[in-house]
């Protein structure tokens, strides 16, 4: 158990930032948009929230920053591939270089600086709690509430109406729209949902997993929550346990080393994304289950005009 411990607390911080960055693009993509900015999304909410916590003390104000910045982009993103039906893919990728770019050139005055927070502060009345207070004091609020999405976007997509229109306008927007759906509408909020969520995961890599801004910080996350979405063939539970394990993939080269494991550590670094290939590959081979998972509209353009 004294090992054990160690090893699922270490899994639990890797893969939060994946389990928001994946569960906010399973909810884009189930609306047939393809986001791939995601990473420069997460480059940018990770800066915002750095430079903001630094400044206020405050955690969650640097959250909320992180959420509308990845929220802009995530809106210019919607601009352009929605309103003016641009290549999504096109878009997408613009959005990365233009969101590491900018979070370069924002994260230039903070870079060798380190953020140092009271817990407590984050953990908020929580931690006073009996019993449950030692588990908010010692995993940290920003995973309890990856939890509660979690819970929240798999009611939201099976339990909901809501949920019904969005898997409608994933699947078919032209009949979706025939029936009453504002299609447009419905597509814009799922796509800046899934941009608020990866501000999110780079506020917390910034912020908690790190507690320091530097380039390269991000190191392809948002790719792999990308990839997450394909290999949970778009259902949210199979994303959730995706990103964990993903995220002990990150965690094996620390374990490794300290177990005394002879691999090279540059091997044991780009664990994470060859698995992530492996399992893409794997999967992509099954056509049958890729042709029954993937929203029919994924990636195309709908002109509410006909």
């Amino acid at each position: 158990m004294s090992q054990f411990l160690p090893i699922l607390f270490a899994t639990l911080i890797a893969g939060t930032p994946l389990v928001y960055a994946a569960l906010g693009e399973l909810i884009t993509e189930r609306a047939g948009v393809l986001n791939m900015g995601v990473e420069g999304m997460m480059v940018t909410g990770a800066v915002v929230a750095f430079a903001v916590a630094l400044t206020t003390g405050n955690l969650w104000l640097g959250v909320l920053a992180a959420m509308v910045a990845a929220g802009i982009l995530s809106l210019l993103f919607s601009v352009l591939a929605i309103t003016f039906r641009a290549n999504q893919v096109a878009v997408g990728l613009a959005m990365t270089i233009f969101g590491t770019s900018l979070g370069s050139y924002l994260g230039k005055p903070f870079v060798g600086m380190a953020l140092v927070l009271d817990a407590s502060q984050a953990a908020g009345g929580f931690a006073q709690l009996p019993l449950v207070g030692p588990l908010f004091s010692a995993i940290h609020p920003l995973v309890w509430l990856s939890w509660g999405l979690f819970a929240a976007v798999w009611f939201f997509l099976s339990r909901t109406r809501a949920g019904l229109a969005l898997r409608a306008v994933g699947e078919s927007p032209t009949s979706a729209h025939a029936i009453g759906y504002p299609v447009v509408r419905i597509r814009y909020l799922a796509t800046l949902f899934g941009g608020a969520m990866a501000g999110v995961a780079g506020a917390y890599m910034s912020t908690v997993y790190a507690s320091l801004w530097t380039e390269g910080l991000i190191a392809g996350r948002g790719w792999i929550a990308v990839a997450l979405v394909v290999f949970a063939t778009w259902r949210p539970e199979r994303c959730f346990a995706g990103a964990y394990l993903f995220g002990g993939a990150t965690m094996a080269q620390l374990f490794a080393q300290s177990a005394g494991i002879g691999v090279p550590s540059e091997l044991m670094s780009a664990l994470p994304y060859l698995a992530t290939i492996v399992v893409l590959v794997l999967i992509s081979r099954d056509a049958a289950l890729m042709r029954l998972s993937v929203p029919a509209s994924l990636g195309k353009p709908f002109d509410p005009q006909g």
